[in-house]
């Protein structure tokens, strides 16, 4: 008996990663005027060149049911367990309907071991709880030893982000505990986080460099006290920015980060332009 570990494609994790573990991943959608598109058959570039040329900002959507039953249900028909480490339930249903989809499985395979977390963010603070379940299910442990290594790590990561404006998120609804910024002081720059599942501001400044340096500060901060495990820096749609904060984060810790691209459904409601830094250390953070 196996634990096969389900995500979502919020959490971007690489092909590299979903392969080495054996990580099965449903797909969010995009919806333009002219259409659906799976975030994972999209062309990141492709769909914010989109965006721009025609001034237009999709929605997003959930899984279907039937494919979360079905990545569920074919671990399950072989006798083995699942975990599933999902979006936070606070920006997204996701999670709910994944419950959904468990008990749908349940109710043909009565026996099935199914565990569902919340993973409580997105992009790879989400892949991060993620790979610390894979890693546990590699090694042969349950579902439930998955779940409670997903749990702990969600306690032990952080998502440091500057956005270039809020606007998309004010349009999309996810702007949480930001939503005190919403008036735009135009001459200021907040630095946000993701807190109890939800946007969050993290402190103000006023330039976007300033901002970087400041997430590289709190980071060096926190290595420095709850020690230190992995890094990663992303953007959206702006590469260049992105190595940029590579570049700050590199002395910290004395080696290069990989930079990640924040695909369509999180680019879509955070905006063009925004880059940060998700980080884990060995001991729990206060979020």
């Amino acid at each position: 008996m196996a634990t096969h570990v389900v995500t979502d494609s919020t959490s971007y994790l690489s092909q590299e990663a979903r392969d080495e573990f054996g990580i099965t991943v449903v797909s969010l959608a995009v919806n333009f005027s002219d259409g659906a598109y799976f975030e994972e058959d999209i062309d990141t570039g492709w769909f914010f060149e989109k965006m721009k040329s025609t001034g237009e900002v999709p929605t997003s959507s959930l899984p279907a049911v039937s494919s979360i039953v079905d990545a569920f249900e074919a671990p399950v028909a072989n006798g083995d367990e699942v975990v599933a480490v999902l979006l936070s339930s606070a920006m997204s249903g996701t999670y709910q309907t994944a419950m959904i989809a468990r008990d749908m499985v349940i109710e043909s395979h009565p026996n099935a071991r199914i565990e569902i977390i919340d993973s409580r963010s997105n992009c790879m603070e989400l892949g991060m709880t993620v790979l610390a379940a894979a890693r546990v299910a590699r090694d042969g442990g349950s579902a439930r030893d998955a779940a409670l290594a997903a749990e702990e790590t969600v306690l032990r990561t952080r998502f440091l982000f500057v956005p270039h404006d809020l606007e998309y998120l004010k349009k999309g609804g996810r702007i949480g505990g930001a939503s005190a910024l919403a008036g735009a002081l135009l001459q200021i720059r907040p630095i946000l986080t993701v807190a109890h599942g939800e946007t969050d501001v993290f402190s103000k400044v006023r330039t976007k460099k300033r901002a970087m340096g400041e997430i590289v500060k709190a980071f060096q901060a926190d290595i420095a006290e709850k020690g230190f495990v992995d890094a990663v820096v992303h953007h959206i749609d702006d590469e260049d920015e992105g190595r940029l904060m590579v570049d700050l984060v590199e002395p910290v810790i004395g080696r290069r980060v990989p930079l990640v691209s924040i695909g369509p459904v999180i680019g879509l409601h955070v905006g063009p332009g925004t880059v940060g830094l998700v980080y884990q250390t060995e001991k729990e953070m206060c979020k």
